[in-house]
């Protein structure tokens, strides 16, 4: 099978993939999707949905991790959503068996505490879940967009057993700095302000992993860290005082070795959520540690990639998918 990216660099080249959107297959032949608990904090159960084709065969994995700020989200897959339905196909396409996980959601849990979710989803995946499902970790590849990006690039060095390789969709490597500890300017995040009251009573403080769950709107605790740039602090729960420190074992950006797995990443260049400089920052990091990247840019695209081009957008997917399939078929 060709390979026409870039191993190191930012790369607008075509990939050698036609651009047909994915066509899932009919229902009575696609994977079989079972919910399981891959781990329990406090009574809590924390869930994973778990697809695969039928029979034992022992299948490579794709880890898909939701994005949402850290706050919103959770593990439900739907092709109406692009980079859900790119992900599905692939799974289904080639007989790998696709794992799309929640972790415990913010301001009611903490970083850290977040952070050990995907930690122990990874030793859940390595040990009863790839026993129980017929897992290859040996050939896994994580996914994710968004805030789900950040965390993909966080198990590029915190999890075990180690991704084969890594993709992050507008991510980032950075939380303590201005794009997110300074009030963001754009209109859309200010088109009404929320006060800390009208945001505090959108939560009751109850544990949950799946923003359903959650009684009020989320989506007003989100515009008020971004209009006054307190996301950093009341998410990690580090103090303003100790946040630089504190969270730099948090940060992909300040962790990036030789040992990194292989990353793409895709990004739109006028994002005003999460800015391109984050996927930049990290490209650097990659090239001064020699670690193999593809950064992929969608021009003029805002935050999933909205407002790009369609034809761009439609060879960055396609990109993604050989990427997928290079480190999924290796041995």
């Amino acid at each position: 099978m060709p390979h026409s990216f870039q191993q190191n660099g930012i790369s607008s080249a075509p990939s050698t993939f036609g651009s047909s959107l994915p066509e899932l297959a009919p229902a009575q032949a696609r994977p079989k999707k079972t919910t399981a608990v891959y781990r329990k904090v406090g009574g809590h159960e924390i869930l994973a949905d778990v697809y695969r084709p039928k029979g034992n065969n022992v299948c490579p994995v794709v880890v898909y991790i939701h994005g949402g700020a850290l706050i919103r989200g959770n593990r439900q897959l739907t092709t109406e959503y692009h980079v859900q339905a790119r992900v599905l196909s692939l799974a289904e396409e080639n007989g790998y068996a696709l794992v799309s996980i929640d972790y415990r959601l913010a301001p009611e849990t903490k970083l850290p505490a977040i952070v050990s979710d995907i930690e122990a989803a990874f030793a859940w995946l390595g040990g009863e879940g790839a026993k129980c499902f017929h897992l290859n970790t040996n050939r896994m590849v994580v996914v994710g967009d968004s805030a789900g990006g950040y965390l993909t690039l966080l198990a590029g060095y915190h999890v075990n057993p180690k991704p084969k390789a890594l993709i992050a969709l507008y991510g980032y490597g950075e939380l303590n700095a201005d794009w997110y500890t300074k009030p963001n300017p754009y209109p859309k995040y200010n088109m009404q302000k929320v006060t800390r009251e009208d945001a505090m009573q959108q939560t009751d403080g109850s544990v949950i992993s799946d923003v359903s769950f959650r009684k009020g709107d989320s989506g007003k605790i989100y515009m008020y860290y971004r209009q006054t740039g307190l996301w950093p602090q009341e998410v990690s729960g580090f103090s303003p005082e100790s946040i630089g420190r504190d969270i730099a074992p948090y940060e992909p950006v300040q962790n990036v070795t030789r040992e990194y797995p292989p990353t793409l990443m895709i990004h739109g260049t006028q994002d005003t959520d999460v800015p391109f400089e984050e996927s930049l920052k990290m490209a650097e990091q990659f090239k001064r540690h020699g670690v193999p990247y593809i950064l992929r840019p969608i021009d003029k695209g805002e935050h999933c990639f909205d407002g790009g081009d369609p034809a761009q957008i439609e060879d960055a997917y396609n990109t993604m998918r050989e990427f997928m399939l290079r480190y999924l078929e290796a041995k």
